[in-house]
């Protein structure tokens, strides 16, 4: 069994540096296109900004998968924990038996706190769990992202090329609401990501 919940950590680490990975190139990808709008070459910001949504959306695929392997390996850890806990909950029975039978209040007492301290650490593992499996979701890559970024970065970078992007499909006007949306989900899943590792 822990075996199995080490491949499954090492496996989620692997799959969060593929993320990572796909993240920087993501932004190599956003720095071509500024560069292809700054040479006055929609087509090529075009093919970039394609690239760059797609590694963006690679990454979060590979994040996704690293949560979903996380939420295994909690599944596993908890089954591990429960193992234990039940373990305890018997030899806990029986001090407990032995307690009573001398009816020492104090060994009754510590025996109590000790239990409590497993079902609050049997809580913790079971909360965990539950958040990491609620994190399912899945993205799409519409046309309209090409284009927001495209004017995004040409209205980032105060380039005078609006002229010639006034030729591409317009879907520039949801920019700042979807990047605040993307934001927020990233934002979420790194919250969820964290608490998992904790």
């Amino acid at each position: 069994m822990d075996d199995t919940l080490f491949q499954l950590k090492f496996t989620s680490k692997q799959l969060e540096r593929l993320a990572k990975k796909a993240e920087k190139d993501a932004v190599k990808e956003q720095a071509k296109v500024k560069k292809a709008l700054q040479q006055k070459d929609v087509e090529r910001a075009r093919v970039y900004a394609e690239n760059s949504i797609r590694k963006k959306n690679e990454g979060l695929n590979w994040l996704r998968m690293a949560s979903r392997v996380d939420a295994v390996a909690s599944k596993v850890q908890t089954a591990t924990t429960m193992k234990a806990v039940t373990k305890n909950m018997g030899q806990v029975t029986k001090a407990l038996d032995k307690a009573l039978n001398s009816m020492d209040l104090q060994k009754v007492s510590a025996v109590m706190d000790k239990f409590e301290t497993q079902v609050q650490n049997l809580d913790v593992h079971t909360s965990v769990m539950e958040d990491s499996m609620s994190s399912a979701m899945t993205l799409t890559t519409p046309q309209e992202q090409v284009d927001d970024l495209i004017h995004q970065i040409a209205e980032e970078s105060g380039l005078e090329v609006m002229d010639q992007l006034n030729q591409l499909p317009a879907g520039a006007t949801s920019v700042g609401a979807e990047s605040s949306r993307s934001q927020d989900k990233e934002e979420q899943l790194s919250r969820r990501l964290a608490a998992l590792r904790n």
